[in-house]
């Protein structure tokens, strides 16, 4: 049955080829604007000089080298300068990592005390506004008020959720340049958050189901074609609605939901500085496989609806499901367990103790557990 729930999302898409030219009629007028970077590719696909541009008659600062899962240590400065310059508007422009790191200075800006604090409470209350262009499509930041930032001196990493952004702008002509890697994790991400709201319980929502099945049927579609020819602008586009649609809260409306598989793979990201998309392309399978008899019904309903296992018994199509899932993931180029991307056991290990002492119980129904948690690292190890 369908669960009771509230939505709303305030962020404004701006989606197209030129429209990061918009910025100069989202952002009032009058505001001094931090402009938040990681590295410097955006100073090679053009996408630095369309923001200068267009943002050619504010008052604007720019903070540099936010990194992939970004750090307290990192995003203190970025609060620091900004304190310091008053500013009262930010845009991130790049992926998820600028994105989320951008969240937590807007919240920062506007607190007292450290940063981490926040982060360690789980969200702020009070935030100067933000906008983005983005532009590695993956975690779904752009129209979400969540985001996740790791602490390099205790290697944690949390979630933490706080304000929407007021727009974000998402041109596929920018994703034209990324590394293959990048867009390989980037879909593993995507598919992964599907999941993490999809593969739980029957018969909560059709609308809902299809509308998750709709973006993994998608990206089963679209990945191949990426991996031969990235500069097509349809195909790019399609992925970036897919990022987008997969984490704005659109397909979550009043269904059970897991992230115990995200959950897991921060602490292996923490550890061991493995992306983020790579860990969940290793560990959703073992999150499969072990809790096969709690979403058996669900793992037979993605594997009919998304990749066509529609024959034998009920045990053999969960196990091509899952074995096609794995392959999915393969075929991105990803490593799809522990051994080939150099994780120990003593990894395993460290989680299971990190979740014992934190006495979490994640998934849909609070079945995973640092005893679960090693069970499914250690069948993908």
């Amino acid at each position: 049955m369908l669960n009771n729930f509230i939505f709303q999302n305030p962020t404004k898409l701006i989606m197209g080829k030129g429209m990061i030219a918009q910025l100069s009629k989202e952002i009032p007028a009058g505001k001094k604007v931090m402009i938040t970077f990681g590295g410097g590719s955006v100073k090679n696909n053009g996408v630095y000089d369309q923001v200068k541009e267009a943002l050619k008659d504010y008052q604007t600062i720019e903070f540099w080298g936010i990194e992939p899962n970004p750090a307290i240590e990192t995003l203190r400065k970025a609060i620091s300068l900004g304190k310091e310059e008053k500013v009262d508007f930010l845009l991130a422009v790049g992926g998820g990592s600028v994105i989320d790191g951008t969240k937590l200075i807007s919240s920062g800006l506007v607190y007292d005390g450290d940063a981490w604090d926040l982060v360690k409470k789980g969200k702020a209350d009070k935030t100067v506004p933000m906008g983005t262009v983005l532009t590695l499509p993956a975690t779904g930041s752009e129209m979400n008020n969540g985001a996740v930032i790791s602490c390099h001196e205790t290697k944690e990493k949390y979630a933490f959720y706080s304000e929407f952004p007021k727009f974000s702008i998402l041109d596929p002509e920018v994703t034209f340049s990324l590394p293959d890697y990048q867009i390989a994790c980037g879909i593993a991400d995507t598919f992964v958050h599907v999941m993490e709201q999809y593969l739980t319980k029957t018969g909560e929502s059709r609308i809902m189901d299809r509308w998750a099945e709709s973006i993994l049927q998608t990206l089963v579609e679209i990945a191949p074609k990426i991996k031969e020819n990235k500069h097509d602008y349809q195909l790019m586009a399609d992925f970036m609605m897919c990022a987008t649609m997969a984490l704005n809260g659109f397909i979550a409306m009043g269904v059970s939901q897991d992230w115990a598989t995200h959950m897991i793979g921060h602490e292996v990201t923490a550890l061991t500085g493995l992306t983020h998309g790579n860990t969940l392309a290793i560990i959703l399978p073992g999150t499969m496989n072990v809790l096969r008899e709690q979403k058996g019904a669900k793992i037979l309903q993605v594997g009919t609806r998304v990749f066509g296992v529609v024959s034998g018994t009920n045990d053999f199509r969960i196990n091509e499901t899952i074995r096609k899932t794995k392959e999915f993931f393969k075929s991105l180029g990803l490593t799809t367990t522990l051994t080939e991307a150099n994780i120990s056991a003593d990894v395993i290990d460290e989680i299971e103790k990190r979740f014992n002492e934190r006495n979490v119980h994640f998934g849909e129904d609070g079945l995973v557990d640092g005893a679960t948690a090693k069970k499914i690292l250690s069948c993908v190890l």
